[in-house]
């Protein structure tokens, strides 16, 4: 009503002050298109408020350790050491993509004592559309033995992976590009993923990036977090 009564009120200050008919009419176009998107902005609030509750997450108990599985996943380290760094992630997620230098860092700080595996998360296509796609990418990359030449250059270009990115980044990876694209195709690439997210689903994997030390969830995605883990969990033996 305040709306509709400002826009009444400056039409007739238009009109006194001289304004031409043309004038008078312009305004009246443009208070239509503000009264029609004040209906529209009110529709979305409506139904904003209509909208049920997002469930909330269930808590996770942080000293929980869970059997985790390294099965055929990607290893960076040596396999027989004794403390295993695995992640949950997907390569569109902004956050992932800052903890890759994080995770180099802690290789290099214990280079005989951690192996890290990489599992593949991507997030829902509303969320982001590119990460199912560069996931199977870096699976068929592995086909060639290149999966880690790949992953390192899905992360430095997280925030372009739409189009033929992909297939510019695979020959940048140094990967069989044809062989490759097939790869991609195929139905284990696919298998491969959808078992990774239902380990971490049952491993209460909510978001990425998400990091399990010797089974155990990453409370404090830092270096200094890792160290107190690692060396907890070599001092146990």
């Amino acid at each position: 009503m305040r709306t509709a009564l400002v826009a009444i009120l400056a039409v007739g200050v238009v009109a006194g002050c001289g304004g031409s008919k043309a004038d008078i009419e312009e305004i009246k176009k443009g208070i239509a298109t503000i009264n029609g998107k004040l209906e529209a902005l009110d529709k979305s609030v409506q139904q904003i408020k209509a909208a049920p509750a997002a469930a909330a997450r269930p808590a996770v108990d942080p000293n929980k350790v869970y059997s985790l599985s390294v099965g055929d996943s990607p290893i960076r380290g040596p396999k027989d050491a004794k403390v295993t760094v695995m992640e949950w992630a997907d390569y569109q997620c902004p956050f992932c993509a800052q903890s890759a230098p994080l995770v180099k860092q802690v290789l290099d700080a214990y280079p005989k004592d951690v192996k890290y595996v990489y599992k593949q998360f991507p997030l829902p296509a509303t969320m982001h559309p590119n990460a199912m796609p560069a996931s199977k990418a870096a699976v068929a990359a592995n086909k060639q033995g290149k999966f880690w030449q790949l992953h390192d250059v899905l992360f430095e270009n997280s925030r372009d992976l739409g189009g033929d990115k992909l297939k510019e980044y695979a020959s940048k990876a140094g990967l069989d590009v044809a062989r490759w694209e097939k790869d991609v195709a195929a139905p284990d690439v696919q298998q491969q993923i959808d078992k990774d997210m239902a380990e971490g689903r049952a491993a209460d994997v909510q978001g990425t990036p998400t990091f399990f030390v010797n089974g155990k969830r990453l409370q404090n995605r830092s270096i200094e977090g890792f160290k107190e883990m690692i060396d907890a969990a070599l001092k146990a033996g």
